[in-house]
């Protein structure tokens, strides 16, 4: 059974891109674009939904609920990048991991670089993902372009399952930095320069691997560099 589901603007059951014009030309303004996960029904982009995602309630803070992704098959598929041309950037999700395998990739920006260059693609993008350790799991947030390629992972820094979290990534001209519930994981120093016009997807990597198992309340992209008592994503708790 074919369980992929095509939708082109509205209409889908869930996501509502909010920021004017940026949801719609990615990051052309200073405004955040975002997405919430429990209300699909005004995302302003071609959207596919495959598998059976289901609406589950989010934390106490989060309006409109959130989309629970089995970690088999079940992905959003975007068709924007929410942050192309932006040079700095703040990068915001509240999620709930529910364990499972050990890689997951939940949340994925692409630069389409061969249309937008003519050459050779190198994997441009953003990655969510995380490392699961039994009843704990670990953040890590990657980036990767013509002049960066930085893994921001810190084994050591585990978290419980099965609960709320707000997690960050961010880049303020120098350095490109990770956050779990607003306290730093790392940090590296980048020659990060902005990307292109692309696509993303959620619960997923873009090549349909690594499936994340777990919730997703809400994703939050800004243009420009936030510090963390600035995050402006619901805070679970």
């Amino acid at each position: 059974m074919d369980r992929r589901r095509l939708l082109i603007g509205g209409g889908a059951a869930g996501l509502v891109g909010t920021g004017g014009c940026a949801s719609l030309m990615g990051a052309s303004r200073a405004d955040p674009v975002v997405w919430r996960f429990g209300d699909l029904d005004r995302l302003a982009a071609p959207l596919t939904i495959e598998g059976s995602p289901q609406r589950v309630d989010g934390p106490a803070a989060a309006a409109g609920g959130a989309l629970r992704f089995d970690g088999v098959d079940d992905a959003l598929f975007i068709g924007r990048h929410p942050l192309a041309g932006a040079s700095t950037f703040a990068i915001e999700a509240v999620f709930r991991p529910d364990g499972g395998a050990f890689e997951q990739r939940w949340l994925h920006l692409q630069a389409d670089e061969d249309v937008i260059t003519g050459q050779t693609p190198i994997g441009t993008r953003f990655l969510f993902e995380i490392r699961v350790y039994d009843d704990e799991w670990a953040l890590d947030a990657f980036v990767k372009g013509p002049t960066y390629n930085q893994t921001l992972l810190f084994p050591d820094k585990r978290h419980p399952v099965g609960r709320w979290h707000h997690v960050a990534q961010t880049y303020d001209g120098t350095t490109y930095r990770a956050f779990v519930d607003g306290e730093l994981q790392g940090e590296a120093a980048i020659a990060f320069t902005p990307q292109g016009p692309g696509r993303a997807s959620v619960g997923t990597r873009i090549n349909r691997v690594n499936y994340f198992n777990g919730a997703i309340a809400e994703a939050r992209f800004t243009p420009r560099f936030l510090r963390p008592d600035q995050f402006t994503g619901v805070r679970p708790g």
